[in-house]
């Protein structure tokens, strides 16, 4: 990239990050902080997903191999790697849609996963933001309680006259709150998040966040945004290629730390993803 291009791209991310300053402070200036509501699900046990020596390939390349963790109960997990590092692979298999070639995992009795894919498939295009999330109720389960299902909307930040918008007709960052409302209100104890926050403004990127900290089950996130894993993760789940897959207790920027330590300056130094050959034996 040329010098020129350097600094066009440079100033670009500057004056972006200078108006998503501007619409928090004028959020906060009216007073109408958004508040997303995660209704916690059924009492989680002491085991939740437990993985032993886990492997996993696609098309010759092996994604993982020997993957050994345990998901604690209160924690929120972290998963970073390069795209078609494995991460949605391994949500595959948590949720049973995928297999594993070796190893086991074991899903706890008292597990109720609530899934958010990133394809946002799923969503009908003809319906109201209202009926997509509620589907048509005045008065919604949400978990183990019944509430007004306006409310639960509102929670999400749409309010008034929003709430009848087509999902057809409103922005990416708006598709990714509806489906959120929309597999979250099934009340899980164990929340897997593909990429929340992509699309996401900067007031909703921190509704999520505090909504994340006070839900009382588990949490594991896949996402590329190493702030928001910074404010919120307990644990990373770190693809680093060549079928290795680092489990480690802290947000990023310990296991950063940590990477750095054990790689030197090669940790520095941004890499292709490599993957391992799978052996035939």
């Amino acid at each position: 990239m040329s010098p020129r291009a350097r600094q066009s791209k440079g100033k670009a991310r500057f004056n972006a990050f200078n108006e998503l300053v501007a619409e928090s402070e004028a959020a906060e200036r009216r007073g109408d902080k958004l508040e997303i509501a995660i209704p916690p699900g059924p009492r989680l046990g002491d085991v939740v997903v437990n993985a032993d020596k886990l492997t996993k390939g696609f098309d010759e390349r092996l994604l993982m191999e020997d993957l050994t963790f345990l998901l604690p109960p209160g924690g929120i997990v972290g998963i970073i790697g390069a795209n078609g590092a494995g991460k949605t692979t391994l949500f595959k298999m948590m949720v049973g849609q995928e297999q594993p070639d070796s190893g086991t995992i074991v899903v706890g009795s008292t597990v109720s996963f609530a899934y958010v894919d990133q394809s946002r498939d799923d969503l009908n295009a003809e319906n109201t933001v209202f009926d997509e999330i509620s589907e048509g109720q005045e008065r919604m389960a949400v978990g183990n309680r019944e509430i007004h299902a306006r409310a639960y909307v509102a929670s999400f930040g749409f309010k008034g006259s929003d709430q009848q918008k087509k999902v057809g007709e409103i922005s990416g960052g708006e598709r990714n709150r509806v489906q959120l409302a929309k597999v979250l209100r099934s009340g899980g104890n164990v929340l897997l998040l593909d990429e929340p926050t992509n699309d996401l403004d900067v007031d909703t990127l921190r509704a999520l966040e505090d909504g994340l900290l006070s839900f009382p089950g588990c949490v594991v996130v896949i996402s590329h945004d190493r702030w928001f894993l910074d404010r919120i993760s307990t644990h990373v789940l770190a693809f680093e290629g060549d079928a290795q897959v680092r489990w480690f207790e802290g947000n990023f920027s310990d296991y950063e730390a940590e990477r750095h330590k054990r790689l030197g300056t090669d940790a520095d130094q941004p890499h292709r993803m490599h993957y391992k050959p799978i052996s035939r034996s």
